[in-house]
Parts: structure tokens; sequence; C-alpha cells
């Protein structure tokens, strides 16, 4: 047979391997190697000297760091070939005590897996203070024992909201200063660029937002369909024409660009809209934290120019900004953080430094959160070191992990074959030295990886799943983790779904009109969510709560019926002098929905000169008076005997 005089055996091999630190090779060496040391023979002592030290040259490609799980590996694999004897050339034993201890708690330990904290090599010492990440942590099949901080609650307020209008719950997000900031700025901008006085009133920017808002309950195909004569809708033909509207639409404005410097503009890329997601959010901030709570993504889904435009090709809407967003399991949302990339969040987070933009993220949103509250989230993330400096501060998170980020917690796990054998349902848990932490895989029709500080397998339960094969339901275990997580990660999809159902209008070329539109979306669903969390505390059990579609319509209702007196374009005409003169049928004022004939200001009566008094507009009378209220524009008794406009207006 053809001899290799270049070659060293296997044995050979396995050993110089051996003595090389840093060693990480997959190779499989099996022992039935058709290349055996029969046909091989060692080099002379001189050649495999100068083998050893060519090993060690700074020309050869450095090879990777090893794991204990291929040392421990190979290391077993000698023992049983008879390598650890010495070289063939009567060298003294390659074994030294080192590697014969570790190699003696392999054996005893009995496992492939086992993957504690690596042994410093020689010439290698380890850093002062490093915590135990990656592959030096030590993973034990062992249950959870969680050491938690006691949630700090707060007294509820929802007793504080009790006679709320839903108005009252909207002025949480968008208040009568936003309205006034809105119109300012508006006016002022339209001046600069144009020239042309805009006119817009406080009152005016209530009835555009009133009818955004009643636009979006009944859809039609374009705007000008409202203003159509056969389709319109008068509560908003009503109160400005087509082309006024969408001269406000236009010149809507929350800033006034010249009082925002230059350096603001450079680190905040929606400074055009800042003012308006400032007022959004310090209404979330409102809200009272309870002890659990999720973060995840949410699409603003926009394909024009914008400063930070996403595409996320996974999501139902791919392509528009992001918005990152921290929510109660009901949905409704607490915080709120806009991409803008690494660098803006960097800035805002104490201790930035290692931190991925996962870990960015969390540690924003969790600034109002309070301690002892646990937090979960999807595998974008969840990293150890994440989930470990949020324990330090008193919050626990929960969430499905990559398997890429689990460092050797994944090799004490077993294998996904290993597990699709034992069936539907089948669950295994490691846990760290300490039992702070844990890594659990659920096997369901593929394996899904779960990191908690808080819940682990124990207590099990079983739920209904479909089974595709057998084309029915099954029962199938289910761990305590994957319970947990179902029930408390929905909120940012459940906020989401609340405003797809009637979103106002996308069609706009410009982002800050479509940034407007979206968190006004978001102010209403959140003030939906509140009042039906409140309403069977407020009203009884017994009431049912008007639907999210009356909620909505009734705020366009009283936003189109605002009237403030001061800014208001009042008519000098009666409504006799109105339609007298025109030969039509005289036009009968809508009567103002009830939570604004309520209002304690801007109701002052007036009396109009009538040739002929008008009819009393309060139910029930039948009396003719001449008398006004110049808020609500209707006729009431205001006599001695019969004061109708006391009633009418309590």
């Amino acid at each position: 047979m053809f001899m290799f005089p270049d070659r060293f055996s296997v044995q050979r091999a396995l050993e110089l391997l051996g003595l090389i630190d840093g060693d990480d090779s997959d190779l499989d060496f099996e022992n039935d190697d058709p290349i055996l040391d029969e046909n091989y023979h060692p080099l002379p002592q001189e050649q495999s000297s100068s083998e050893d030290e060519g090993a060690s040259s700074e020309d050869e490609a450095p090879i990777p760091e090893s794991t204990n799980h291929s040392r421990g590996r190979k290391r077993l694999r000698n023992v049983d070939n008879g390598s650890c004897s010495g070289t063939e050339s009567g060298t003294d034993s390659s074994c030294t005590p080192r590697r014969r201890c570790q190699t003696q708690e392999i054996e005893a330990d009995g496992s492939e897996d086992d993957l504690g904290e690596s042994t410093p090599e020689p010439g290698q010492t380890k850093k002062q203070g490093e915590t135990k990440q990656g592959r030096g942590m030590r993973w034990k099949a062992t249950p959870l024992t969680p050491n938690l901080a006691q949630y700090q609650h707060l007294d509820e307020t929802d007793l504080d909201r009790y006679g709320w209008t839903p108005l009252d719950y909207f002025e949480q997000y968008v208040d009568r200063d936003l309205m006034t900031l809105i119109s300012e700025c508006s006016n002022a901008m339209s001046l600069s660029k144009s020239g042309d006085l805009l006119n817009m009133t406080v009152d005016e920017v209530y009835h555009f937002f009133g009818a955004c808002i009643l636009m979006s309950c009944i859809r039609y195909p374009t705007i000008r369909m409202y203003w159509s004569k056969a389709l319109k809708i008068t509560a908003i033909t009503d109160k400005f024409t087509r082309a006024r509207f969408f001269k406000l639409r236009e010149a809507i404005k929350v800033v006034i660009d010249d009082d925002v410097p230059e350096d603001l503009r450079v680190l905040d890329k929606f400074w055009k809209v800042r003012p308006f997601l400032d007022r959004i959010l310090r209404g979330c901030w409102a809200q009272n934290r309870p002890d659990c709570a999720s973060i995840d993504e949410q699409m603003i889904t926009f394909t024009g120019a914008c400063p930070c435009r996403q595409c996320l090709p996974m999501k139902q809407n791919p392509v528009g900004i992001k918005n990152f967003v921290c929510a109660t399991a009901d949905g409704i949302v607490l915080d709120f953080e806009l991409y803008q990339g690494t660098n803006s969040l960097i800035g805002k987070v104490e201790k930035p430094e290692g931190m991925g933009l996962g870990s960015l993220v969390m540690e924003r949103l969790c600034q109002t959160l309070h301690r002892g509250t646990k937090v979960y989230c999807d595998r974008f993330f969840t990293t150890i070191k994440g989930a470990q400096q949020m324990m330090e501060k008193g919050v626990y998170m929960t969430g499905t992990i990559m398997k890429n980020r689990l460092a050797g917690a994944k090799h004490k796990l077993p294998s996904n074959k290993a597990m699709k054998d034992a069936g539907r349902g089948t669950s295994s848990e490691v846990s760290t030295e300490d039992g702070k932490l844990c890594v659990v895989k659920w096997y369901d029709n593929k394996p899904v990886l779960m990191m908690s500080v808080v819940h682990g397998t124990q207590p099990e339960d079983t739920c209904q799943l479909w089974d595709n094969k057998l084309k029915q339901y099954v029962t199938v275990s289910r761990p305590c983790i994957v319970r947990e997580y179902n029930l408390k990660m929905g909120g940012v999809d459940l906020i989401d779904r609340m405003i797809s159902y009637y979103r106002m209008s996308t069609r706009t070329k410009k982002w800050t009109m479509r940034m407007i539109m979206h968190f006004t979306d978001l102010a209403l669903a959140n003030s939906w969510l509140l009042y039906r969390k409140d309403h069977p505390i407020c009203a009884g059990p017994k009431t049912r709560p008007i639907q999210f579609l009356e909620f909505r319509m009734e705020v366009a209702q009283i936003l189109l019926a605002q009237h403030h007196g001061a800014d208001a374009d009042l008519s000098t005409q009666s409504e006799e002098e109105e339609y007298s003169n025109r030969g039509v049928k005289r036009h009968t004022t809508q009567l103002p929905h009830v939570s604004v004939r309520r209002r304690a200001n801007a109701h002052l009566p007036e009396m109009i000169n009538l040739k002929n008094a008008m009819r009393c507009r309060l139910p029930g009378c039948t009396g003719r008076t001449r008398v006004r209220c110049v808020t609500c524009k209707v006729f009431l008794c205001l006599k001695t005997e019969r004061n109708c406009y006391l009633t009418f207006h309590t």
C-alpha cells in the first residue's frame, strides 16, 4: 500500500489539537476511520517538533476558541482510543495533570452537553468584575426559583373619572391648549409662507378634527363626496365649505419653523410634530401603571417621503414609520418611542454601553414603570444581558428568544428531533446557577424558545390546539411561561386592531398630517379602552358600555358643536332673517349634544328683535320666545313663570 511519509497518524493529530489553545473544531473523528495507525507511520521526532513549532506560527490562520463541549467530546474519544499514552516515537505522555483532571470531571458528569464555566487557558486571565454572560454562565436542569421585588401598587383613580363623558376621556390627550397652539402656529406659518391670512380659529380646529373623526366612521370613497348634493353630511357641510376644509387640512401646523433651532432639528427628526406627540405622550404617562405590561413595535403606514421611513417585509403594513409601544394587557398605551436610529436612544438611557437596539428600547420604555413590574416582549427585545440589567432595576422580563442569544443553554436542552419524537407538548427547562433566570423549550408544531425571570414550566396546564393531520382539536400540555406570555403579550396588537377599524383618512403626501391623524386615532382608542375599563365601576355592571364606533361618533359630534364665543364666528342674523328673503323652507337648528349644553361657560342669553316670536325648543314646551342662547343657537323661554333656559342647560 502507498505510504504517506509527510503526514501524522490520527492519534498524533488529536494530541496536537488537544494542546492547541482555542481549538473549536467541529470535525467529527470516528473510531472507524479508514486511515489508521497501521497505514500511517509517525514522523521522526525532529520533524514532529518542527511541526509543533509551526502550529503556533503567525502565518497560519488563528483557530477559533473552543468550548468545553467540543473539548470534552474529543477527550472522551481519546480516552477510548488510548491516545493519552504518549507518542509512538517514545516521547513523554501528552496528558498533563490539568487535562487529566478535566477528563475525569467529564467522565464523572457523563454528559456531552455540560457547558459550565470554561477554565482559563494558560496565558489567559479572567477580567475582574466580569459578569457571567454567554459562555461563562452555568446552566442546570433545575426549576426556576425567582426572587422578585414586591410590586409597588399605587391607588387607582377610577373613581375620579365618575361621570366623565367621551370628550373628557379624549381631552386627556387632546385639550384646548393644543388646539390653541395649532391655530396660532397654522396662522403664523400661512402668513409667513404665502402672505395670506388664514384666520383659523380655535373652534375651526375643533370642527376640523371632528369632521375627520366623523369621516372615519362614515366611509366614502373620496373626501369630496361629503359635500355632494346627494350624499352630503350636514354636520360637516354646515361648518365649512369643501374648499375651506382642504385649505385647513393643507395648512395645519403644530410648530413655527423659525422658532426651532438647527441643533434640535438635527437631533429630532420629528420636530415638526413634536409638540403634538409630547401632548399625547403626557396623556399616556398619566395612566395607571399595572403590574404587567407588554412591549412591541407598531408600524405607522406611510409610503411617501418622511425623515425616518422603515420597511419590514414580514409586517402586514411593511412600509412606514416604526413606533415602539409599551401597553397594558388591556391595550391601553402607557408609553411610546418613535424610532430614529440607535443614536437617538443612547442619549435617553443610563449606561448604554454594550446594549443593542432591543435592549435600548426596553431600557427607555421601562423608565416609567414601577419597581416589581413584569414585562413581556418578543424575541427582538429579549437578551440574557438585558434581562439581567432589568432585573437589577426591579423590572422582570419574559419573552421568546433567538437560539443564537442563548450561549451555552441551548446545549443543555434536548434537540429538536428528540422533542419531535417525544410528541407535541413536550417541554424542557434549564436555569442559571443561582436559579434567577430560566430558558424553556416547548415543542408545538415547531420548537419555541422562551426566557423568563418570573415563570418556568410549572405549573403546567393543557390547551386545545388544532391538528392539521387529524383535522380536529387535540389536547396539548402547555408550560406556565407560555400561558402567561399569551395572556399578557397582546396589548399592542389590540390597540393596533382598534386603530385599524376606523382609521382616519391617510390620503396625504405630508408625513406630518399622517402622524397627527395616527396619534389622534391612538388617543381615541386609548380613551375608549379606558372608558370600557371604568364603566363597570362608574356606571354599574348591569349597563352595557357604548361601542367604539358610537364613542368616536359622539366625540366627533361634540367637537363639531364646539363654540366658545370669544373667537367664534357669531352670526348677527336671526334664523328668521336668514331665510325670510330666500323664499325657501326655514332651516331648523339641530339641538347640540347634551355635553355641550351642560357646559357652564359661554351659555349666555340674548334677545333677538323678531316680528314673530319663535317656538321654544325645550321638549314638552309649547310657548314662544325671543330669547336665544348664543352658543346653542336655539330659542328658549326665559320668563318668571317658566324658565326653560335653565332647564335646557342643566
